[in-house]
């Protein structure tokens, strides 16, 4: 591990505003073996919302840069991150995606049973061991190096010298305020989760998340819907070519715009597609929000529209709905997906049905949107097959101008110099 790979992965020449990308950075396995051990060994990686484990006993068990992990709340209400991975011979001792009231977690090969705080508490065989086994606590459930909490957000860190989290997420804070802001009584996941899978490359998926240049060409279809239903695309670019880009830092990036799109949002903006019984309520959900947070807060989070990159793989879009979303990869060319609706905690049945179909409509794997860029990343991916001819990826556009739009690709410049960057440490270096 460490070392050249190679080849020329980035060519950023700024002067004469080009920038391209080498297509083996998306097929090669040894590439892949380089990101899992300078960046999804060393990164902030998002684990899960303290919404999904309300009380003490609630868990959720998920796998995190491709090791299986447990969150539990514990019976006093301590959050807890072990690996799900029995002392004894390593098999998981949690089988369940998610569950409520466990106070104990038995390993179902021989039966070790560890407690809600990761203490092994029996081993079946009475005078097997001595009585000093695992004084040490060695033969406890292993913690996560790291793990720490930013607004609801639960992330991890197989790192144990790495950076705070609040200094990892850099200007990205001020996105995760804004989102965690929007419900007077804070945020919760609803139930449920997307699972899916692309024949793609991880990286795929970061970069088409904020990009507005595809919107108006893959997702045509969505706004011909949006146009008969609505009629709000009268005057409306969907090139996608207004609001802007900012770099917030360690490779993260926004891409947003005020008040301009053409889509309903529950918190809040109307569209005739809601009904017009829905504008009394959204209206007043939108005076709510900026009485409580004040008028320039308030407005960023009631009229903005936000496609979050969090580096290296999660994506917040905060536009008709608030997804939460996380990809991870098994091969260069197969990635899986998990995706969650992130909602204001107590907010009406009303709301949360327009929420809800907002989610699936657009964002959900059946929906609108996702179908859509799930064939043209695999799309993408079959045509590197021919990247011993033409070796390059561009992402040149608006690399020179000044003032950048959401249709340039910035975001992408900024989420690959970052990579690069990692890519190019050694392993005993911190990030």
């Amino acid at each position: 591990m460490g070392g050249n790979l190679g080849f020329e992965t980035i060519q950023d020449d700024r002067e004469n505003g080009r920038f391209r990308v080498h297509r083996g950075v998306f097929t090669k396995n040894d590439v892949l073996e380089r990101e899992r051990a300078l960046i999804f060994d060393r990164c902030w990686l998002y684990m899960a919302h303290v919404s999904e484990v309300q009380k003490p006993g609630d868990f959720v068990s998920r796998r995190v840069g491709g090791r299986p992990l447990i969150f539990i709340r514990d019976r006093n209400g301590k959050l807890h991150v072990y690996f799900n991975s029995c002392s004894h011979r390593g098999a998981m001792v949690c089988r369940e995606p998610s569950g409520r009231k466990r106070k104990n977690f038995q390993c179902p090969y021989h039966g070790w049973v560890f407690s809600d705080e990761g203490k092994l508490i029996d081993t079946p065989g009475p005078g097997a061991y001595p009585d000093t086994f695992n004084n040490d606590g060695s033969l406890d459930l292993q913690p996560v190096p790291k793990f720490a909490e930013y607004r609801g957000f639960v992330f991890v860190n197989f790192d144990a010298g790495a950076v705070s989290l609040e200094e990892y997420l850099a200007g990205a804070c001020e996105i995760l305020d804004l989102v965690a802001s929007q419900g007077p009584q804070g945020m919760e996941i609803q139930p449920g989760m997307q699972e899916y899978s692309v024949r793609a490359n991880w990286k795929l998926l970061q970069e088409n998340s904020a990009d507005a240049y595809h919107a108006g060409i893959t997702h045509s279809t969505y706004f011909d819907y949006l146009g008969s239903r609505d009629e709000s695309l009268e005057g409306f670019d969907n090139t996608l070519s207004f609001g802007g880009v900012r770099d917030l830092g360690n490779g993260h990036a926004v891409s947003e715009s005020q008040g301009v799109m053409p889509w309903g949002r529950p918190y809040a903006r109307w569209v005739p597609g809601f009904g017009k019984e829905a504008k009394a309520e959204i209206d007043a959900i939108a005076r709510e929000v900026i009485e409580r947070e004040g008028v320039e807060k308030g407005e960023k989070i009631v009229r903005g529209d936000r496609n979050t990159l969090i580096f290296p793989n999660l994506v917040i879009n905060d536009i008709m709905a608030v997804t939460v979303r996380t990809f991870y990869p098994y091969k260069p060319d197969y990635m899986e997906v998990n995706a969650w609706s992130l909602a204001p905690i107590g907010e009406s049945p009303t709301s949360r049905e327009r929420r809800s179909r907002n989610f699936v409509e657009f964002l959900g794997p059946a929906g609108f949107s996702t179908p859509d860029d799930v064939e043209m990343l695999a799309l993408c991916q079959q045509g590197y097959a021919a990247a011993d001819f033409a070796p390059w990826n561009d992402i040149s556009r608006g690399v020179t101008k000044d003032v950048v739009e959401k249709s340039d690709e910035l975001q992408m410049r900024i989420f690959w110099r970052h990579w690069d960057k990692m890519l190019k440490s050694e392993l005993e270096e911190r990030v």
